[in-house]
């Protein structure tokens, strides 16, 4: 049976990552996140996929050719790299990481937790 959307919650949220590094450019699972005051800690991944589609004006400001190469690889600031998560509780989330900078100075993407999943049968 396939997962559906319980709730959705498009908020930014810390997450600790299991080699304490961050890749801004290709992200790994984290290990944990914290939300509204709790942390979760993630039991499994269950699946993860990208969008480097460009929206908004990034949609307009590229040659056809290259538009096509960049929504294949991704370029510097646009896409997000998504990630459904089991947490220890048998919660499941997906999470994303958005690479677009926050501005001049926080050049880093964010982590957001978009929604809450009802858990599938396996």
């Amino acid at each position: 049976m396939e997962e559906k959307a319980i709730r959705f919650v498009g908020e930014e949220v810390e997450v600790v990552l299991e080699d304490g590094t961050s890749f801004e450019k290709r992200p790994v699972c984290p290990a944990a996140f914290a939300w509204r005051g709790q942390t979760h800690r993630v039991a499994e991944c269950l699946n993860e996929w990208r969008d480097y589609g460009r929206r908004g004006k990034m949609a307009h400001n590229m040659r056809e050719p290259h538009l096509a190469t960049a929504a294949k690889r991704g370029s510097w600031g646009v896409g997000r790299h998504y990630f459904r998560v089991r947490t220890e509780g048998g919660r499941v989330f997906d999470l994303y990481y958005d690479r677009a900078p926050k501005d001049t100075v926080d050049r880093k993407g964010s982590w957001h937790l978009l929604r809450e999943m009802e858990p599938g049968s396996d």
